[in-house]
């Protein structure tokens, strides 16, 4: 027997269905251990607040548009976001140019954020303002407080399940065979 899931496409839980189904499991009758572990449910964005944040925007709002975000531009906005939504442009610079795992070169970082204003018409609330600011004569960006908390909600459960997140999609990643 060959089974193969796609890691770009399929969930979690359909490979774990898959799987059982492969080996004619079913979770809710362990065949052949009686004292079987219960699977705690994994938490996802349907467990999200629909409460409204401020201009439209939610908990759930937060999560969709981090997890549309490519890798650097996510990683930028977390990154201003643990600096409590404020950020000088010339901090961010220097915190990816020197960035171990994941450098930007510094002029590539307003073209990395541009990416979130792009992704923000899709999966924002309509007609809700930038959720990333850019104040360009004192050269900072901000983030509302009230939003920076939903985000840092949002980064916690992309931490729990990076499998919803959006990949680099020139990253060599092995494939589950």
């Amino acid at each position: 027997m060959r089974l193969t899931i796609d890691t770009e496409a399929d969930s979690y839980e359909q490979a774990i269905a898959a799987v059982q189904a492969a080996y004619g499991l079913r979770p809710d009758v362990p065949a052949g251990w009686p004292d079987a572990p219960v699977s705690e449910p994994r938490p996802g964005p349907d467990d999200l607040d629909e409460d409204d944040l401020g201009g439209g925007w939610t908990d759930r709002h937060l999560f969709q548009m981090i997890a549309a975000l490519m890798p650097r531009a996510r990683a930028v906005l977390r990154r201003i976001v643990e600096m409590g939504g404020t950020a000088s442009y010339d901090e961010v610079q220097q915190y990816f140019a020197v960035h171990p795992t994941n450098p930007i070169p510094r002029t590539k970082i307003g073209g990395t954020l541009t990416s979130v204003k792009a992704v923000q018409r899709h999966v924002g609330p309509e007609g809700a303002a930038h959720l990333l600011q850019r104040d360009e004569r004192a050269r900072l960006y901000k983030i509302e407080r009230a939003l920076v908390d939903g985000l840092m909600r949002a980064f916690a459960l992309a931490d729990l399940r990076p499998d919803l997140m959006r990949r680099d999609p020139h990253a060599q990643e092995p494939s589950l065979i």
